[in-house]
Parts: structure tokens; sequence; C-alpha cells
């Protein structure tokens, strides 16, 4: 039980929230005469430590932030209690409804107000992630992000320039607050909503993209009105049928804030942000690329391919035309004899079918030498959400997989392979590792600014350092 009065400073009002050994509190500062929010954690029989270790973190983590979107420290104490003791944090009130209390109140959020949240929140997160070390809420849900009512002058405001303004928002409750100070190993407590925590989190591992997975969950609860944790799922992604019009662009980027693969998520808020305010994601990317390249790069974030198209020189030419000669001999040597047997007949229809028929022979034997002058192979390196191919094109319409393909979360490594030439190291072979599956990219004849732009692409595209 907690007094009515604490430090003979905060004299309580009422209770806003309780669980086991917790209690947020609403009460009046008698010094300043304003109202604020007290944390209270007892000591008593359902007491873990780990619920201490957290609570410190949060008046910890509250001590060191200044940000108007987020509550201020005010004051840390001790206090007695009947039976045993406990421990105060407390902040600043902030008046204002919850997501989750607009949505249950009857509120429809449209497209614009739920970009216009995302952007308030991703500025919020990209403060955070920009501290030493990098802060990580690990609890982003629709109960703890806070919207303002509209303040007359800012709505008089924004009818005025016909724009829609949609009210301050905040980011509360740092209970479950987690810095990236911790050593990779250590033991890290395991905290969060289910259906707004990304995979990684159930294992007690937290990035800063795990909070990008969360702030994505809840825009799904505003554009469906229903909890992640109750929508179908396939493959760990969120399945959501928006009850409201949506962009193809907003609902891609509400995808890949909430992909389940780290690798495939925006890994930071400020690439997030980037990806909200420019969507250039709709339509696949042709990257520019050194000139007379004879490589094309198309990618978007949902795949990358590379098409090398192969070197020719003169020896190379004349030794397919030769290798060829023995399939080029049959349409050749078959249109000829059908010209000569319309000069030894009479019959007209007879002279017209040959001709015809020689005429056709003849484009045949043009094709053949025209795709064996041009080489009918290229290489493909194909890398999608689920798979990565290695392919080769075949007379310009026959496809085939040099090697099987192998899942996308099984890509490891990307190195360059030096080779040692008269001239010195020269790089001329690109390898994607795939657990124990090696994909060689040979790039043979390509110039190292080509290889060097291949490896470049490759690994800001799938997240990997280069190695040599």
């Amino acid at each position: 039980m907690v007094e009515r009065l604490l430090k003979e400073r905060y004299a309580i009002q009422q209770c806003l929230g309780k669980n086991a050994g917790r209690q947020t509190l609403l009460a009046r500062d008698l010094q300043t005469q304003e109202l604020v929010v007290i944390k209270i954690l007892s000591f008593s029989a359902d007491f873990q430590w780990d619920d201490l270790k957290l609570f410190e973190r949060e008046a910890e983590t509250l001590q060191s932030l200044s940000h108007p979107a987020i509550p201020r420290y005010l004051d840390y104490f001790e206090f007695p209690t009947p039976k045993t003791k406990g421990l105060a944090l407390v902040q600043s009130y902030i008046e204002a409804k919850s997501l989750a209390e607009w949505v249950e109140s009857g509120r429809k959020f449209n497209e614009t107000e739920i970009k216009q949240i995302a952007n308030r929140l991703l500025e919020i997160l990209v403060y955070l992630q920009h501290q030493n070390p990098p802060v990580i809420h690990r609890d982003i849900k629709p109960s703890n992000i806070l919207l303002a009512d509209r303040s007359p002058l800012k709505q008089k405001h924004s009818a005025l320039n016909k724009g829609g303004w949609l009210g301050e928002v905040y980011l509360v409750d740092f209970g479950s607050v987690q810095t990236l100070a911790a050593k990779e190993g250590s033991t890290v407590t395991v905290v969060g909503t289910y259906g707004y925590m990304p995979p990684e989190q159930f294992g007690g591992r937290a990035v800063p993209a795990s909070d990008l997975y969360g702030l994505g969950a809840t825009l799904i609860y505003l554009v469906t009105g229903v909890h992640p944790a109750e929508l179908p799922q396939e493959d760990l992604r969120i399945n959501f049928e928006p009850k409201i019009a949506l962009s193809s662009d907003f609902v891609d980027w509400l995808q890949w804030m909430t992909e389940p693969d780290l690798k495939s998520r925006l890994t930071s808020a400020v690439r997030a942000l980037q990806a909200l305010e420019k969507p250039i994601e709709g339509i696949p990317l042709v990257v520019p690329k050194p000139a007379r390249s004879r490589v094309k790069i198309t990618k978007s974030r949902k795949s990358l391919e590379i098409i090398i198209s192969p070197s020719r020189s003169v020896w190379s030419v004349f030794y397919d035309i030769f290798v060829g000669s023995f399939i080029l001999y049959f349409p050749l040597s078959i249109g000829v004899l059908f010209i000569r047997a319309a000069f030894i007949t009479d019959y007209w229809f007879v002279r017209l079918f040959a001709v015809t028929v020689g005429f056709f022979c003849g484009l045949v034997f043009l094709l053949l030498v025209k795709l064996i002058i041009q080489d009918p192979r290229d290489t493909r390196v194909r890398i999608d959400r689920q798979q990565i191919y290695l392919t080769s094109n075949w007379l310009g319409f026959v496809r085939y997989n040099r090697l099987p393909p192998s899942p996308r979360w099984a890509i490891c490594k990307l190195r360059l392979i030096m080779n040692d030439t008269e001239s010195g190291y020269h790089r001329n072979d690109i390898q994607i590792w795939a657990g124990t599956q090696e994909y060689k990219v040979i790039t043979n004849h390509l110039t190292d600014g080509e290889i060097d732009w291949i490896a470049g692409e490759l690994s800001e595209w799938l997240d990997l350092p280069i190695s040599e």
C-alpha cells in the first residue's frame, strides 16, 4: 500500500496502472503544482531481481535523455512501506491518450495521418539511436505511444494551409529499455509485447532494427484495427489486409519494417525515414555503371539481379564459327538444294515452294551465325527474399541453373579472389558463400572498376563486408 503523500512532496491523485510489484500513479508535485507520473517498484513477495535491474536502467536512461517527445526525468528515491520498502521514479506527465485508446474509442486514421505518426516516431528513434551508446526501447506498441489533441491554434493554422495537423506524438514507458553497451553473449532480460516483438527479441537479442519492427507492427494495428498477434502469418510475416485504401509504396514500406529476418529489415531509423519520405523502391532501379560496361545491375528492396554479358574476341568468334559449322551446314545445304531445284523444274508452284524453303533456310543460317558471333551465354546472379540463384542464358531464351539455389538467409560471406598475373594481383572472381555452397561470379574480361562496382553493390545490398 503506497501512502497518499510521498517524500512529503508528491500527493497521489489516482492509480494509472498496476501489475505484479509495480504501480504507475498520477500525483501532484506540491512544490511546482504540476502533475507528474510516479512509477513504483515494491520489494514485495513477487519481487524479482530482473525488475530491479530494468527499473534502475529506466531511471538512468531517462536521466540521460532530453527530448520534447519523451517524458522528463524529475526524481528518483527510496521510500518505506508498511511491510517493506519501495523505489519511486518521478517523470513529467503528458496529457494525451494512447493510440490504443484512440482506436478503442472508434477513431480511424487515414494514410496521411499514419505517415505523420510514423514520421514523428522515427524522428524520436533517430534521437535514441544516436545516443552513445544507442538506446533501444524494446516495447514500442500502441499503448506506449501518446497522441495529443490538436491545439486550436495549430488546427486553425493547418486549416488555413489546407493541411492536416495530427497533434503531438510522444513515446513513453521506458521500462524495457536497453542500451547497446552490453557485450555480445551477455545475459539479456527478454521483455516486450507479443505481436509487437521481432523474432530476435524472443531470444533476448535487441538491436536498433528491433524498434523498427515494433513501430511497423503498431502502424499495422492503426491500419487494420487488429493487434498483429491476431492477424494471420506466413513464414513469420504479418499478413494484413488494409481496411483503408493505402498506396502500394506504403504497404511495401510497412512490410519492409516488419520483415522477420534482420538482414531483410530496414537497419536504422534514419534509413526508415528516408525510405518513408522518398519511396523509390516501387519500381526496379538500374544503378549507374562504369562507361561502356557489359554489366547490368537491377535492384529493388526485394531483389538484386546482376547480368554479365561475355566479352568476344576475334579469335573466339572464329573458333565458334568453326565449331558451329556442323550445325550451319545443314540449313545452308538444304537451302542451296531447294534453290537449285527451282531452276530445273517447269512448274511455277514448285519453283515458288523451292525458293521459299531456300529463303527460309538462309534466314536460319544467318540467325545461327548471329547467335554464335554474339555468344548466346551470359551470367546472371539473382538474390531475392527467399533464395540466391546463379544461372546462364543460352541462345537468348534457354535459361538453366549452374548451381542449385540456396536460401537467402544462408548468405554469410562476400569475397574478392585475387589472382597472381604477370602484371600483379588482379581481382577476377567474386565469391558469394551461402552456408557451404560457393557461388562464384566469373568476371574475366571485366575491368577493375566494373569488379569493384559489382562487389560494392552486393556488399551494400546484402549488408556484408567484402573480404579478400
